[in-house]
């Protein structure tokens, strides 16, 4: 007999999570970290010194480490330090991609309907909406919370197709220009994006 945890027959069930640290809850991901606190320089008198409002957080699991400490509080210097954590994550560990269709619920929900409902995989003409920026269009804000995710899912998909972007757009449904512009969004993305693919022998992208 079928257990409460399975759908039933035909039923949609929506894609999963990411399986990416950057895409962890805050919560989540904090209980990951240790925290380090200290004194910070900087604009806001000498009361400034006086306090530890500088936080370096440290990703156990990967080593990978970030802080923040322009704010005046640790609590807005935790939320800044989380943020760029994510990026540091995102940029720098790659998580394993599971074969077949792929794309979380999140990047779903950035990428926009296709309008004739036709499939770029099947051999559109090269002027079709696809390239035109109908089915390839991807709404992101590099300054959004889900940016973050957002750009780890995209590396995730582009080193398992051995950095070719062209080929990830295909399995993440979104042009290859548009994959590129999100990580532009975010240099150190773009400069370890080029330098893998210059190690797979493949030209850089401006």
């Amino acid at each position: 007999m079928p257990d409460g945890h399975t759908p039933p027959r035909g039923e949609h069930v929506p894609p999963p999570p990411w399986p990416h640290p950057a895409c962890l809850d805050d919560a989540v991901l904090l209980k990951q970290c240790s925290v380090t606190r200290g004194r910070s320089g900087g604009p806001g008198g000498q009361n400034r010194n006086k306090v530890e409002t500088l936080i370096e957080l440290t990703h156990v699991p990967t080593g990978l480490a970030a802080h923040a400490g322009e704010r005046r509080s640790q609590a807005e210097n935790r939320g800044v330090a989380v943020r760029r954590l994510r990026l540091v994550l995102a940029v720098q560990f790659r998580a394993g991609v599971q074969s077949g269709e792929v794309g979380s619920a999140l990047w779903r929900s950035r990428r926009r309907a296709a309008p004739t409902g036709r499939d770029p995989r099947a051999g559109s003409p090269a002027h079709s909406k696809w390239d035109a920026g109908g089915l390839g269009t991807l709404t992101i804000n590099p300054d959004h919370s889900d940016y973050p995710s957002l750009l780890a899912e995209a590396l995730d998909v582009i080193a398992a197709c051995d950095w070719d972007h062209k080929k990830a757009s295909l399995r993440l449904e979104c042009s290859p220009s548009q994959l590129v512009k999100l990580l532009r969004h975010h240099p150190p993305a773009m400069l370890m994006f080029n330098a893998r693919r210059e190690q797979a022998g493949l030209s850089s992208v401006k």
